[in-house]
């Protein structure tokens, strides 16, 4: 395992920062006014497109691999009359009580830690919910996103179509454009479609046969595949006995909101794609070590927040409420699997299914994984999956304090070395490192309490310990 550790890590000390992966204005502040803006495509994106279409003939009528034009009016309808509030939670009474209205309001939680719990709520709601808690939390919250402030971020994370002037666009009188800088790779400016990864995905592996191939490790629900781009080079001497290949993998876009998560894995997979001949240290990694990157583990959710709904999180599949979609895809492992607490509520934005694997993806996911470790000497030594908005770094278990994983030094070791990594880079950003079932902690008399969990965006070491486990019965 420590040997897995530093892999990751070498990799992620020696490359590029990861903020860079994220679009260099996605994360514009969202008092920014709201726009809508109609124009041509960018010069770059118009010759990628060509390019991509005489190469895999996709028909002439799609007039963009990007988005279709997202306007003003649609997302402030959609979204303006939201608002996220941040409570600030010092006792496990309020905890617990929060956590209560969550659920019975079934609201969108999209952070909780030791300090406050973030929470996406309708403004007609707003007083419903104070009504269920205590005094103590009915004052103790601020608003984060306000008047429009939620549609106007919304917005400004679909790509821009057009870096030339908007003088002559088309504007809503609630929707203005955001500026955008054109700095760094065109791919990473915006964040991209799955009409725009495929194609860039088996460019990549039609232009470096010798370490990159195209994979799939399972197929979603509505039946896409679920696309990967395998990254290494294999040893050509014959007269060796082959041992399993070492293979770290790493993924993103289980929620299909958090796009940071999928641009995230396209830009180390290009940073490992590039650097391979170039670095010695990534050079050496490759020769190693196989890493399997899978941009979205959800592309139907994926391309159900691009087509209709920004803010989706969960899969695409039916459940028992014909009108409530979608399973919580880290959830769905079968590995000390917690989901009679949200069997009743599908609606839920954590719903982990009415069983173990319920979730289509997920089980393919894991028959991938198995068949990989089982028929074709692969042996799973490090595994990362990437979410958004939290600055936390993760490590098993979550189900659990009372348990420590085995390798759970190597692990404490690894995620301080991460978020070392990252606060020391060029734009760097302070990441807290915690177990998994720590996501809820107070300190008071300088005594640790665990609160109650309020449902949030991750529980994903459920997803990283049942792989922990699907390497060691491998290893044994």
């Amino acid at each position: 395992m420590r040997q897995a550790a530093f892999t990751v890590l070498s990799l992620l000390l020696l490359g590029p920062s990861l903020i860079h992966a994220a679009p260099h204005d996605a994360a514009h502040h969202a008092s920014t006014q709201l726009g809508t803006a109609h124009g041509s495509p960018r010069p770059w994106r118009r010759l990628s497109d060509a390019i991509i279409r005489k190469i895999w003939r996709l028909p002439e009528h799609q007039k963009s691999l990007g988005r279709e034009h997202v306007t003003g009016d649609h997302i402030v309808a959609q979204y303006s009359e939201d608002v996220v509030l941040r409570f600030k939670i010092r006792t496990v009474e309020e905890a617990s009580a929060l956590a209560d209205a969550a659920d019975t309001l079934f609201l969108d939680v999209w952070e909780f830690n030791d300090d406050w719990a973030d929470l996406r709520i309708a403004k007609d709601v707003v007083p419903s919910l104070l009504g269920l808690l205590p005094p103590s939390l009915q004052k103790a919250h601020e608003p984060l996103m306000q008047d429009r402030e939620l549609a106007q971020a919304i917005f400004d994370s679909y790509p821009s179509p057009s870096t030339q002037s908007h003088e002559s666009d088309r504007f809503s009188p609630n929707l203005r454009p955001s500026h955008r800088t054109a700095k760094g790779h065109p791919f990473f400016q915006d964040y991209q479609p799955l009409s725009v990864i495929n194609p860039w995905m088996s460019l990549m592996s039609s232009m470096f046969t010798t370490h990159v191939r195209r994979i799939a490790v399972g197929k979603s629900y509505e039946g896409r595949d679920i696309p990967a781009l395998r990254v290494g080079v294999h040893p050509t001497n014959n007269d060796q006995p082959s041992e399993p290949r070492k293979t770290v993998i790493i993924t993103g876009g289980s929620h299909a909101r958090e796009w940071i998560s999928t641009s995230t894995v396209n830009y180390l997979a290009w940073s490992l794609i590039n650097g391979y001949g170039k670095d010695r240290e990534m050079t050496r990694l490759l020769e190693e070590f196989d890493f399997v990157l899978v941009p979205t583990l959800n592309p139907d959710g994926y391309m159900y927040s691009w087509e209709t709904d920004r803010l989706w999180r969960k899969n695409r599949q039916p459940t028992s409420l014909r009108f409530c979609r979608g399973v919580d895809l880290d959830r769905s492992y079968p590995y000390k699997w917690n989901g009679d607490s949200t069997r009743s509520n599908p609606c839920s934005e954590s719903f982990a299914g009415d069983a173990p694997f319920d979730g289509v993806e997920a089980q393919r996911f894991a028959e991938w994984a198995r068949n990989e470790t089982e028929s074709n000497n692969v042996e799973i030594v490090g595994f990362l999956d990437l979410h958004s908005y939290s600055q936390q770094i993760l490590y098993p278990y979550s189900y659990s304090c009372d348990e420590e994983p085995p390798a759970i030094e190597d692990l404490e070791e690894l995620a301080l070395g991460l978020a070392k990594a990252i606060r020391v880079s060029r734009k760097g950003h302070a990441y807290k490192v915690t177990s998994a079932c720590e996501g809820n902690v107070a300190f008071a008399n300088k005594k640790k309490t665990i609160l109650p969990r309020i449902e949030s965006s991750g529980h994903t070491c459920q997803q990283a310990s049942w792989l922990a486990q699907l390497s060691s019965a491998r290893s044994a």
